[in-house]
């Protein structure tokens, strides 16, 4: 199955965004080779960009304050079970913690390195980073591949109470909603929300099937058309009915 993510808030588009990027840049990290770790630095003037939004760490103290007191609530409901309640309280006060207790922006430790920032600009030119423009970077490039993973890491590390929010935040997001099995003939699809309201909208197909749903909403309505994978004229499955299913996440 193939999970298809349409968020309805530049807050949640944000958090999005992180999430792919740390991921993307785990898989770059973990291989020695060099080429590799080029698009794993590349990956984290891309994390710096994106989570330097001046509102993110407010965003999320005052999530992680609201779903704490959320989840403090149900402590000694019979239907939870205590220690992951704990366990995920735990967690929330500890990425709390890390971002309350984190000065300035985030990912500000990348934009005082000098040597970093003659990197990401010359990164900006197509074909710039050849050794002839950047030899210190082609030196770095040829040390030990366990020496780049370390200072990689190092690199990441003051993005580690951001990430660790960001995964509570669409954990329970992602967890609120109740998958709702749904079908199209014509590969169109449309509702009226009503009062749903929802915060994250999941689209879920077989990946043997050979389209891709194209989701717009509003807090009104919700279209979604099927169309085929790959190159070519964007026009509608129509062909053969699709079965889907369709859930609405709100925190």
């Amino acid at each position: 199955m193939i999970h298809y993510e349409y968020p309805l808030s530049e807050r949640i588009r944000t958090l999005l965004r992180l999430e792919s990027l740390f991921e993307r840049f785990d898989a770059h990290a973990a291989s020695p080779d060099p080429h590799a770790h080029h698009s794993a630095l590349l990956t984290l003037f891309e994390m710096a960009e994106v989570a330097a939004r001046a509102d993110l760490k407010s965003d999320l103290l005052q999530e992680l304050d609201r779903q704490k007191a959320v989840l403090s609530a149900l402590r000694g409901n019979p239907h939870v079970q205590g220690a992951t309640l704990e366990k995920v309280l735990a967690a929330i006060e500890s990425a709390h913690q890390g971002i309350y207790q984190q000065p300035g922006k985030v990912g500000q430790h990348l934009r005082e390195d000098e040597w970093l920032m003659t990197i990401k600009q010359r990164a900006a030119i197509p074909g710039g980073m050849c050794e002839f423009d950047l030899p210190s970077y082609h030196y770095w490039q040829h040390q030990p591949a366990e020496q780049r993973m370390q200072q990689l890491q190092c690199w990441l590390a003051p993005f580690s109470s951001i990430r660790a929010a960001v995964d509570i935040v669409l954990g329970l997001l992602r967890d609120s909603g109740q998958p709702e099995v749904q079908h199209v003939d014509n590969g169109h699809y449309q509702r009226m929300l009503e009062s749903r309201n929802p915060q994250l909208i999941r689209v879920t197909l077989g990946d043997s099937l050979p389209c891709v749903p194209e989701i717009s909403a509003n807090k009104y309505m919700l279209n979604i058309r099927f169309v085929p994978a790959g190159s070519g004229q964007m026009r509608a499955c129509t062909a053969q009915p699709i079965d889907f299913d369709l859930t609405f996440c709100t925190l």
